[in-house]
């Protein structure tokens, strides 16, 4: 039998905060999932984001089962390259960006229309520019 392709009608990312109030089952992240879902986006996170949304009391089946529908972003030499990039354009350096810049710089590259729920408006504006849309979580 062939596998059927699945096509998305853009790109729902979720950072690090947005990611932890979903695995806590907040209700409206659990909304916009939802609704993005409904409209075709696909729903994605980058790698490091899951290291930085870890911790001990986190529900780690609730976060597989999650996870099992999500698509997870690697990140590699070119990728972490252009985060670089993006920092120094936005004049931010340091820890305290490094993880939003590889997000914004993955964000970046998904299929049209970006939507990305994050904690962190102002940083991400200046990554990301226009390219995304922020809504805050």
């Amino acid at each position: 039998m062939a596998r059927r392709r699945v096509t998305h009608e853009g790109t729902l990312v979720l950072d690090c905060e947005g990611l932890s109030k979903f695995v806590d089952d907040h209700p409206s992240i659990v909304a916009l999932v939802a609704e993005a879902r409904s409209r075709g986006m696909e729903a994605v996170i980058s790698a490091l984001t899951l290291i930085e949304a870890a911790h001990r009391r986190m529900n780690k089946s609730r976060l597989a089962w999650l996870l099992s529908g999500m698509r997870i972003v690697h990140v590699g030499e070119e990728e972490a390259k252009a985060a670089s990039s993006m920092l120094i354009a936005a004049e931010l350096h340091g820890h305290k960006y490094a993880i939003d810049a590889v997000v914004a710089e993955m964000a970046i590259r998904q299929p049209r229309p970006v939507v990305m729920l994050t904690s962190d408006i102002d940083d991400m504006k200046k990554l990301c520019g226009d390219r995304v849309r922020l809504v805050a979580v």
